[in-house]
């Protein structure tokens, strides 16, 4: 099964990619909106730079990080995500799932230098997505 992850952020998406068959979890880059963009111009050019995304590299699944609060309550960055959510799916017919994303971005700090922090908040996510549905 090939899985895309997405670590949502304001002004700036973090990718991730995964081949079940072959246990990798790989950054996959960054889409960003123009730094002066309102939110909906920069959800219209996440959405296109998806949807480009799978027409090139189709997946089986994605996997949108969810944010929560530190007691688990939803938020306004939960609210966000939702929204994203409900407008990719306008765009395309591959399922997505919803991952705690709670620490990814402390986590992905800790993993130093390399990609961009957004990449390796996006592999955290499905790395935590691929275990859970594993055990």
């Amino acid at each position: 099964m090939k899985i895309l992850a997405i670590d949502y952020g304001t002004r700036r998406l973090g990718l991730a990619w995964s081949d079940t068959v072959l246990d990798v979890v790989l950054p996959h880059g960054t889409i960003a909106a123009p730094r002066q963009a309102s939110a909906t111009k920069a959800q219209g050019v996440f959405i296109a730079g998806i949807t480009k995304l799978l027409t090139e590299s189709p997946v089986d699944i994605i996997v949108l990080g969810f944010p929560r609060g530190l007691a688990g309550h939803e938020n306004q960055a939960t609210a966000r995500v939702k929204e994203f959510a409900f407008e990719l799916q306008k765009h395309t017919s591959v399922p997505i799932e919803f991952f705690d994303e709670r620490f990814t971005s402390a986590a992905a700090d800790a993993l130093g230098p390399g990609v961009a922090r957004d990449e390796k908040a996006a592999m955290i996510i499905l790395e935590g997505y691929v275990s859970s549905k594993n055990h």
